[in-house]
């Protein structure tokens, strides 16, 4: 059996917020969305129970590097900079990254938001893409707190910031409020990952096997469709 942090469990790190269709938690404890299923086959395809430890957004690698779980399963986008400090397994999905703002706003493409205020989590691809845009004023939002998405809509909902930005899925319960509306999206195509540690390539080659079982049987696709609805299968991203 594969050595793991604890025996005959694959324990994954996570934010517990409210992120559907990616992911949320129950008042048990129970996990939903896309995240957590594909996690759960996983774990299933490896003979292993499967173990959430909730960690704040800004604690995770730390939390890793503690040797207190095998991997961060949470959005992870696989950078060259983390992949300079993390062993990644294959991708298990692919997203463009989009923009949300008040229903009033009349921003509709990246010129718009010159002089506005753009909220995104520190260190993540969402903010290198905001930083990106000249004449913006990226917002910080270190990840410190127990739900750091809730802050950033919070603030946009305040006025203290006039967009955010994250991953396209992210978003998917807000457009139901009509509040809200998405500005536009960028197509980047973010490949995410399991982030483990660098000498962890066992449980990599065992996550790389059982992540080709539900690719190649379809599985995975079945998952994305079951959760995902709107957002195309990235087939050719996720073959690479």
């Amino acid at each position: 059996m594969i050595r793991t942090v604890n025996e005959g469990y694959l324990t994954l790190i996570c934010a517990d917020l409210d992120a559907m269709p990616l992911f949320s938690t129950n008042a048990q404890g129970e996990r939903f969305g896309y995240e957590p299923e594909v996690a759960q086959m996983l774990a299933q395809q490896l003979g292993l129970k499967l173990k959430w430890l909730f960690t704040r957004w800004s604690e995770f690698e730390t939390v890793l590097l503690a040797n207190k779980a095998d991997a961060i399963w949470c959005g992870c986008a696989i950078t060259q900079g983390r992949k300079e400090r993390l062993l990644f397994s294959r991708p298990y999905a692919a997203f463009d990254e989009s923009v949300l703002v008040r229903d009033d706003s009349q921003v509709a493409k990246p010129a718009d938001l010159k002089g506005l205020k753009v909220a995104a989590i520190a260190g993540s691809t969402n903010m290198t893409l905001a930083e990106a845009w000249l004449g913006c004023l990226p917002i910080a939002f270190s990840g410190q707190s127990d739900d750091v998405f809730v802050d950033m809509v919070n603030a946009l909902s305040n006025s203290d910031v006039d967009a955010v930005v994250d991953d396209e899925p992210a978003f998917g319960a807000l457009l139901k409020d009509p509040r809200y509306k998405l500005a536009f999206t960028i197509n980047t195509a973010n490949l995410w990952g399991g982030a483990m540690l660098k000498h962890q390539s066992q449980l990599k080659q065992a996550l790389d096997l059982a992540l080709n079982h539900l690719i190649d049987t379809g599985l995975l696709a079945d998952i994305w469709r079951r959760h995902l609805e709107g957002i195309a299968y990235p087939s050719h991203g996720l073959n690479t």
